[in-house]
């Protein structure tokens, strides 16, 4: 049945449905069965790998900003120190991101150098910006287009891990330039620090619960998302 609603047409909305975690169900983080745990179970245990249940992530929020706050503290020096020090000839020059791939234009590799920016500076600033966006979203209570929310943290939590590549191309280098005496190779405290970032950043999007977006959904009697699509679904019947 179509609702008319002002100029448009809009479908009806939907009646508020019990989640499974209203219904006494808990979902394993680790093996991902939902289970229902015995009546006045303390410290409840999934049945099938024995990892302690929890309703929602423990301090999901507190855990998050504290590490997203420290990855935007290391962003600083991984990109104002150098990450690499090429010594040729008994002469060498430390490199910091941008001037490495300022060095890769110069030597007319655009591919290779938008590749290094697009990995090393856009997508460690994009991530933090979407963790942070996220955090805010949940700690105001924000009720606002909750399934592209949840699509933005799955992205976000796949791609962060491609931003390692500064990281391998500096070991691969190292190792390989290693076997030569004409040129040797450092890596620099930038490396670490950069290193520092896009693992923190990783297990700052593990330690966020996404199920905290949809939360605020099931809190509101009789309403749903506007927009809930298929992975709505999903997550408030967890």
């Amino acid at each position: 049945m179509i609702t008319r609603s002002g100029n448009g047409w809009r479908p009806p909305v939907a009646e508020h449905q019990k989640t499974a975690a209203e219904a006494g169900y808990l979902l394993c983080h680790c093996c991902r069965l939902l289970s229902r745990p015995l009546p006045g179970s303390v410290r409840p245990r999934c049945p099938r790998c024995g990892a302690v249940l929890h309703r929602r992530k423990p301090d999901s929020l507190a855990r998050t900003w504290a590490l997203t706050l420290t990855a935007y503290i290391l962003y600083i020096p991984a990109n104002l120190l150098p990450v690499m020090t090429v010594t040729m000839s008994g002469r060498g020059e430390p490199d910091t991101i941008l001037s490495g791939v300022k060095e890769l234009i110069v030597g007319g590799m655009w591919p290779l150098a938008l590749l290094v920016f697009f990995a090393s500076i856009v997508v460690p600033v994009l991530k933090l910006l979407v963790m942070t966006f996220l955090l805010l979203s949940v700690q105001f209570g924000s009720s606002w287009r909750p399934w592209e929310r949840t699509v933005l943290y799955r992205l976000t939590e796949s791609i962060g891990r491609w931003s390692m590549i500064d990281i391998f191309v500096i070991t691969i280098l190292v190792a390989v330039v290693e076997l030569g005496a004409l040129a040797t190779i450092e890596a620099g405290a930038g490396a670490v620090a950069f290193g520092g970032v896009v693992v923190v950043t990783m297990f700052a999007a593990m330690s966020f619960d996404p199920r905290l977006i949809w939360d605020r959904m099931a809190s509101k009697d009789g309403e749903v998302s506007s927009h809930p699509g298929p992975e709505a679904g999903y997550w408030m019947q967890q």
